[in-house]
């Protein structure tokens, strides 16, 4: 009778856990590979195209290796938990140490910026990514490019001041954990999801389930372009429009964060 997968994969644990069996890790690499493949997609929906995949890859099955090599089964902890912090992490970690936003990247996140506030300052109201476009003669696509990677920059940004954590449980990409919350903190935090759900009830039912499926139910843009029935490069777009609309909510959070 042929072992279940369960069986197997106990039987490579224990070896690994044992001895560090080469033959038990390579298995659980490749028991594991799924997850990385999982947060390379959802971290690339933020990165530009020039971004190798394959880098992500490397940065993510670094994340694993550590994972199995630090992770110990006696604890009260899924291994799927845990490594996903750590490939998160890895990946994360990489990205920021490479400083993979060039400046040319940031200097035109500067100026649809500086062109979105002038535009509104001019108008009296929130501008549309069209009208940016128009304005900078660029396509709109692009500057929906460029306020999602503006975005995932400040996040990365943001990590770099929450200061060393790489030997401990957490993953890099975190906020910081305040063990007090001050009533205007607390505050601060209703308000910004009073004004995200206004927003985000603006946005159009096929926006909404995009948002919803991504943040909520931690789907890929593939799965979720498999949900809907459009493809990965449309709910791409969808993506990338709903942040540009949610962009300064979401600015004003990771500043203050």
């Amino acid at each position: 009778m042929n072992q279940s997968v369960d069986d197997q994969e106990k039987y490579y644990w224990q070896m690994w856990t044992a001895s560090r069996d080469s033959h038990a890790g390579d298995m659980l690499v490749q028991r594991y590979m799924p997850l990385v493949q999982y947060h390379v997609q959802r971290i690339s929906a933020g990165l530009p195209k020039n971004v190798s995949r394959d880098d992500i890859k490397s940065l993510g099955l670094m994340g694993l290796l550590d994972a199995l090599q630090k992770f110990d089964p006696t604890r009260d902890l899924k291994f799927d938990t845990y490594a996903s912090f750590r490939i998160r992490g890895a990946i994360i970690d990489g990205l920021r140490k490479e400083d993979w936003m060039p400046r040319s990247a940031r200097e035109k996140a500067k100026k649809v910026d500086a062109k979105i506030e002038e535009l509104e300052q001019q108008s009296l109201r929130h501008v549309n990514a069209q009208e940016v476009a128009a304005a900078l003669d660029m396509p709109v696509e692009e500057v929906y490019q460029i306020t999602q990677e503006h975005l995932f920059a400040n996040v990365l940004s943001m990590d770099d001041q929450s200061g060393d954590q790489d030997d401990s449980e957490t993953t890099a990409f975190t906020l910081k954990d305040q063990n007090t919350v001050l009533p205007e903190e607390q505050l601060v935090k209703n308000e910004l999801l009073q004004d995200l759900a206004g927003v985000i009830s603006q946005l159009n039912e096929k926006e909404q389930t995009v948002l919803s499926l991504f943040y909520t139910e931690e789907l890929t843009l593939t799965e979720i372009g498999e949900v809907m029935n459009l493809s990965t490069s449309r709910i791409s777009q969808i993506h990338s429009k709903c942040l540009f609309k949610l962009r300064k909510l979401l600015a004003s959070e990771y500043s203050r964060s």
